[in-house]
């Protein structure tokens, strides 16, 4: 069993900062991630536009460089790629993380591969791998989705969007023009507030005209083969459907979490302990980094506002590490 300084679980953009960190202090670290390199940005919708700025999501000092102000996916995926792989960062792709037991002062890491020790561990998963269920009828069936990826599949299909935020956002007005009979389902009386303010005109103005169908108030209430029926302030509505993309969230894996000794709140939000001058959990030499620190608020870290924890965080372990010698 190899032993190291560090684990990083995730390899998202936190946990890559994580480890250019652990590098430069000259640390043996490892990041363990279950797909490829940012596999939450891979899975992203193929056309995306970040909210932030390029320079808003540059970690490590590397400058991201791109063709407009807010970079797109592709640009995403290539400058994250680099840093991994001009650094030479350690990093084992497509294994996942099974267990993380300590023992006395000492971490032990199973994956499905192999197994490893070490010292410290952050934990950088995020929080896109789990979707929030509808809990509906109908919801396995092959046609319901929970991910949007690329707008040609629903081309001349009726589709439902379940959901008002920026990616159902996305998702709609994209499928539109390709070609879709769009109809969104939003649960509350408008689009969401967060929603990009240069995309907001674009939908608001295509339901307006009707381009694309909207029923606020609204609550899907069963999927069926050829239909959904839904819940309005106007009594229930049966909608000729072929497709449903239902962008109601996602959620951190608390039960990995909780498996590992992490406390999290009681009031249903789910928020994991931890020192917010270091990251540190209540298990001691345990980080967290990233949007997993919000529990169930996950609009709370992006990587705009969490680059810091890499700093944070490698800053205490070096502060440990001095008082051993």
């Amino acid at each position: 069993m190899k032993h190291l300084d560090l684990i990083v679980i995730g390899g998202g953009p936190i946990g890559i900062a994580c480890a250019l960190e652990a590098k430069k202090k000259g640390l043996s670290y490892l990041i363990i991630e279950k797909g490829p390199i940012v596999n939450s940005l891979f899975n992203y919708p193929i056309n995306m536009q970040f909210f932030s700025s390029s320079e808003k999501l540059e970690i490590g000092g590397v400058p991201f460089i791109s063709k407009e102000t807010k970079p797109k996916r592709d640009e995403a995926l290539e400058y994250y790629r680099r840093i991994v792989t001009s650094n030479d960062l350690n990093i084992h792709l497509f294994e996942k993380v099974i267990s993380v037991l300590k023992e006395d002062s000492t971490f032990h890491v199973s994956t499905d591969k192999t197994a490893y020790s070490s010292d410290y561990i952050i934990v950088a998963t995020g929080f896109y791998d789990i979707p929030n269920l509808l809990d509906i009828p109908g919801e396995d069936l092959a046609k319901v989705s929970h991910y949007y990826k690329d707008p040609h599949f629903y081309a001349m299909q009726k589709v439902a969007v379940i959901g008002a935020s920026n990616s159902a956002v996305d998702a709609a007005l994209e499928c539109y023009r390709k070609g879709a009979d769009v109809t969104m389902i939003i649960r509350g009386a408008e689009i969401g507030k967060r929603v990009k303010y240069w995309v907001r005109p674009d939908i608001e103005n295509r339901i307006t005209e009707g381009s694309i169908k909207a029923y606020y108030n609204a609550k899907v209430k069963e999927i069926r083969l050829s239909e959904i029926i839904i819940d309005t302030d106007k009594g229930p509505v049966a909608i000729e459907n072929d497709y449903v993309i239902a962008l109601t969230g996602y959620k951190p894996n608390f039960k990995f979490l909780e498996k590992i000794g992490v406390q999290l709140s009681k009031d249903g939000k789910y928020y994991p302990h931890y020192d917010e001058r270091t990251m540190e959990t209540n298990i001691s030499n345990l980080y967290l980094a990233g949007v997993i620190c919000g529990g169930m608020d996950t609009h709370l870290w992006f990587i705009e506002n969490s680059r810091i924890h890499a700093q944070m965080i490698l800053g205490h372990i070096m502060s440990k590490q001095q008082s051993k010698a």
